[in-house]
């Protein structure tokens, strides 16, 4: 076999392809690999296309670690052929991976045949690619596949048409792990970005701010808006709309552990919507801005409005853990959370969360008012 890979033998190897033989067969692969290792860029088209043609009729009469060779070795050819190309990219993952994501050969066409046709790892795989065409990308978003369409967001030489990009914005908002991959994405425009504000962690609206130069009085604005449709979402989705609010908060006005224990007593019936009301009556504010309180992420404006009307520590506690409850990504902060909001409400002096509170009565700058805070921890 040594004389063989030295010098190259066609006869020899025609000899060996006619014998149907198993061991044979083993034999003849395995010349042909150590051709490819060891002349690879010397021989003659006339060769190469000899042994292509022997290596398509070994495709399916070799063992699966033959045909992972033949892969990696055609992987980096510019010139292996179609027909055993389309063989080997659906043959089993550990034999297409090579192909799939690394030759240049492979046609679009075959790329999404094999994503509407192959396995969730082959799909992985093209996501890979260092060259992705917006085609194969609307392919691999069609599959609906939250592991294979974050690995396509997170490979930037993939190509993503727009009208994917808005699809996926949207989806953002139902599937977390879609946001940052998203918003590091090249093409992704400022008004998409914006419509993402919505919905994103305060990290996350950081980066849009400063990737996009937004004033501070957009941001507000932004800001605003999140906490009007966050509202609007959890009166629709609880199917009622908050009644009483104002009566049941005259009542209680100056009573800060009356009002704290229906505060509790209402998020405990899960009346998320009556809740935000009765805290906008006791905190004289606009329901979006206690709505913001309640979904942003910290809590600490939350803290301030309940610390302004006398609400007792304890409660506050317990106040702040059932408002988490409220969205699901608060939910998944609160271990993080909890222990800083603690400390931060024991501290506060509840004159200067009063001061900060008619601020924001009289429509103060939200953040500028929270940052005057002065609290000793």
């Amino acid at each position: 076999m040594d004389t063989v890979t030295e010098n190259f033998d066609a006869n020899y190897l025609f000899k060996l392809a006619r014998d149907k033989s198993a061991e044979t067969r083993t034999t003849l692969a395995n010349i042909i690999s150590d051709l490819f290792d060891n002349q690879g860029d010397i021989l003659s088209d006339r060769e190469r296309k000899l042994i292509f043609n022997i290596m398509h009729g070994l495709i399916h009469e070799v063992e699966i670690s033959v045909r992972k060779n033949f892969s990696k070795q055609l992987a980096s050819l510019p010139d292996a052929p179609q027909e055993l190309l389309s063989e080997l990219i659906n043959d089993e993952i550990d034999v297409a991976y090579p192909l799939l994501v690394k030759s240049t050969v492979l046609r679009d066409m075959d790329l999404v045949d094999v994503i509407r046709l192959r396995t969730h790892e082959h799909q992985l795989a093209i996501s890979l690619r260092e060259d992705i065409s917006e085609g194969v990308s609307d392919a691999l978003v069609e599959t609906g596949s939250e592991g294979v369409i974050k690995s396509l967001l997170k490979n930037q030489n993939a190509k993503i048409s727009e009208s994917a990009m808005e699809y996926l914005v949207e989806q953002s908002k139902r599937v977390d792990t879609y946001q940052e991959p998203l918003l590091h994405r090249h093409e992704l425009k400022e008004d998409l970005a914006k419509r993402m504000f919505m919905w994103v962690s305060a990290a996350l609206r950081k980066h849009i701010v400063n990737r996009y130069e937004i004033n501070n009085e957009e941001v507000e604005n932004l800001l605003e808006r999140a906490a009007r449709e966050g509202i609007e979402e959890t009166i629709d989705n609880q199917k009622h709309k908050p009644t009483g609010a104002k009566k049941l908060a005259a009542a209680l006005k100056g009573d800060g552990e009356k009002a704290a224990n229906l505060l509790v007593e209402v998020l405990s019936d899960g009346e998320v919507p009556l809740f935000l009301a009765l805290l906008a009556e006791l905190t004289e504010l606009k329901e979006y801005l206690t709505a913001r309180m309640v979904f942003e992420e910290g809590g600490d404006g939350l803290a301030i409005a309940c610390k302004a009307i006398g609400v007792p520590d304890a409660q506050f506690d317990r106040i702040f853990r059932m408002s988490r409850g409220a969205k699901p990504h608060l939910a998944m902060r609160l271990r993080i959370d909890s222990p800083r909001i603690k400390k931060l409400y024991r501290h506060m002096n509840p004159e200067d969360a009063q001061r900060v509170l008619r601020r924001w009565q009289r429509g103060s700058d939200f953040l500028a008012a929270m940052r005057s805070l002065n609290v000793n921890g």
